[in-house]
């Protein structure tokens, strides 16, 4: 290892970390004249129930602090590309899917909106490469696929729970 590009985070989370997700790249900003620096910030979901937001300050990583009622286990931070929110999925074994929307622009004051409560464990989450659907998956075996509909409502728009029973079976040689 090189010195000085390795960074340790003391105590993230208290219990352990399930989930870290990098947040995109931010365009450069011409009209400041600080420069282009850019700024490096990720999520991170562990077992103490929490989601938390970091971000690079002056060599130091700083936290922000956001939550569920049990083990987060997975954060994705959507890609956002042409988009004007940042937005940030968390899921967790509460069944709770939260998506966190950036609303000011700052990178660090988000706001909870829940997306669904699931009858079980909610395992993973995942956006599309544009950032405006959302791939869900959980205990139950099956995977829904989300869209936010008008400002603040979201949609399933696909649900493997509900294909045909054709389609659901496996073939058989």
């Amino acid at each position: 290892m090189i010195a000085g590009f390795a960074k340790k985070i003391p105590s993230a989370h208290s219990v352990g970390v399930n989930a870290v997700s990098w947040a995109p790249a931010d365009a450069p900003n011409f009209d400041k004249t600080d420069g282009t620096k850019q700024i490096k910030r990720f999520a991170s979901g562990g077992c103490d129930n929490l989601v938390k937001i970091w971000r690079e300050e002056n060599d130091q990583w700083v936290e922000k602090l956001v939550g569920h009622t049990d083990w987060v286990r997975d954060v994705a931070w959507s890609p956002g590309a042409g988009l004007s929110k940042r937005k940030i999925a968390s899921c967790s074994q509460d069944r709770k899917v939260i998506i966190w929307v950036n609303k000011q622009g700052d990178g660090m004051s988000y706001t909870p909106e829940p997306l669904h409560v699931f009858p079980d464990v909610i395992w993973h989450v995942s956006w599309n490469f544009v950032g405006d659907v959302l791939a869900v998956s959980g205990g139950d075996n099956q995977v829904s696929l989300w869209k936010q509909r008008g400002s603040d409502e979201w949609e399933c728009i696909s649900d493997s729970s509900k294909l045909p029973e054709q389609r659901a079976k496996t073939v058989k040689p």
